[in-house]
């Protein structure tokens, strides 16, 4: 397994996580035990990505809700480069 390889697995890994981070999003976080840790963790590894997008592309609002556009672009990226380097 070469290089470009796992870099590809790691992309569709985080792509993964990044999904069950916006579907986990949709709930109010537990306040406690293993389920609040792994809510930190998904949140940990997704935020400093997201971050930076969500500065370009603000939050539209919608009648006491927003909808986050970062997520989006940010799988279209996960997208291109995963098939960029495909193995």
């Amino acid at each position: 397994m070469d290089a470009a390889c796992i870099v590809h697995y790691l992309l569709v890994a985080y792509w993964v996580i990044l999904f069950i981070r916006i579907i986990a999003s949709w709930f109010p976080p537990p306040m406690s035990g293993p389920a609040r840790a792994l809510w930190r963790i998904l949140y940990d590894i997704t935020d400093p990505v997201l971050r930076p997008f969500r500065t370009m592309i603000p939050a539209v609002r919608m009648s006491g809700m927003a909808m986050d556009f970062s997520p989006i672009l940010v799988f279209i990226i996960l997208g291109v480069l995963t098939r960029v380097i495909h193995c």
